[in-house]
C-alpha cells in the first residue's frame, strides 16, 4: 500500500518525531494511523447505556450459564407452538 502525502509540513514532521523517537517514518505513520483509528470509534457516553451487561457482556459467566436449563425429554417446538394456538394448554 501506497500513501501520497502532498501536504510537505506533515512529512517533515514526520521525519522529526521519527528521529526524535529512532523509528523509521513507515512504523511513525503506522502508529499515528493506529492512534488516529482507536480516538475514531465511536464511543457512546456512559450515561446512554441502559444496560450495560448486554453492552459489555461477560462472555465467561454467560457460557458458565449455557445448559443451565434442563429438560427431561426432548420435544419439538414447533409442535409445541401449534399446540399453544389450537388451545392445548394442558401441555406437559
Amino acid at each position: 500500500m501506497s500513501i501520497t502525502v502532498n501536504n510537505p509540513s506533515i512529512l517533515k514532521n514526520i521525519s522529526e518525531i521519527a528521529k526524535r523517537e529512532n523509528k523509521s517514518e513507515a512504523k511513525v505513520l503506522e502508529d499515528i494511523i493506529k492512534k488516529g483509528l482507536k480516538d475514531t470509534e465511536s464511543k457512546i457516553p456512559e450515561q446512554l447505556i441502559l444496560n450495560k451487561d448486554t453492552y459489555n457482556p461477560n462472555h465467561e459467566r454467560l457460557m458458565g450459564m449455557a445448559g443451565i436449563a434442563k429438560h427431561g425429554k426432548p420435544f419439538s417446538a414447533v409442535e409445541l407452538v401449534r399446540k399453544m394456538r389450537e388451545g392445548g394448554h394442558d401441555i406437559p
